[in-house]
């Protein structure tokens, strides 16, 4: 009995692990972009900075994932908790790595006027944050209802990134000068696109963790 509580004890702390990575990783998103709008250099190289914070993290939580199994005999469904964990924290590492990415763009075109005000990719921003919490919301209360939110979330930030596609190319081939900022800014959109999709995996991880069933919400 003290071995079952112990372990579930260890279970709500590597749960809040998690809740700190996804805290981590929305924060590391709206920076990015923040720094993008702003073209703030310093800004970005934080977030740069600050990935490898995240990795650290990602790398702690797997190695108590595997002690965990290691040293326990979970259940079923406790065995469906260390699975998903294990496969979030995975998806929150590459979502970082999505907004590192974003950075990237910013000090690359730091100092230079940008060919359009920032509207759509700030949207984009803010609709996967709004996944993410969503996502890892879910997670802590076991709501597996609450992610069917995430397909519309999801065709909302594929539309826009559609939207920003035609309108980068359009700038494109109206002015060659804007070439190369655009593409970088097609790059970030992109980014925001990919980085939806990876909470998309997290709300499916989730729904298998609570229903033992698995649900494609990349549709």
């Amino acid at each position: 009995m003290v071995t079952r509580k112990s372990f579930h004890e260890q279970l709500d702390e590597l749960q809040q692990s998690v809740l700190k990575m996804g805290t981590m990783v929305e924060q590391a998103i709206f920076n990015a972009v923040k720094s993008l709008k702003a073209r703030d250099e310093i800004l970005a190289r934080q977030v740069i900075d600050g990935d490898d914070t995240i990795d650290d993290l990602h790398l702690q939580i797997e190695d108590d994932c595997v002690r965990l199994l290691a040293l326990q005999q979970p259940m079923a469904s406790d065995l469906r908790v260390i699975s998903a964990v294990l496969k979030i924290v995975n998806d929150l590492e590459r979502i970082a790595d999505h907004a590192s990415d974003v950075s990237k763009v910013t000090i690359r075109i730091s100092g230079q006027p940008l060919i359009k005000p920032l509207i759509d990719i700030p949207r984009m921003s803010e609709i996967t944050q709004t996944m993410l919490r969503v996502s890892l919301d879910a997670f802590m209360r076991r709501d597996a209802s609450q992610v069917e939110q995430l397909i519309e979330y999801d065709h909302e930030v594929d539309a826009l990134y559609q939207q920003i596609f035609r309108e980068l190319l359009t700038f494109m081939m109206e002015d060659p000068r804007t070439i190369r900022q655009a593409t970088h800014l097609l790059f970030v959109a992109r980014h925001l696109e990919r980085m939806a999709d990876y909470c998309t995996n997290l709300g499916e991880a989730v729904y298998y963790m609570v229903k033992g069933e698995r649900k494609d919400l990349n549709v």
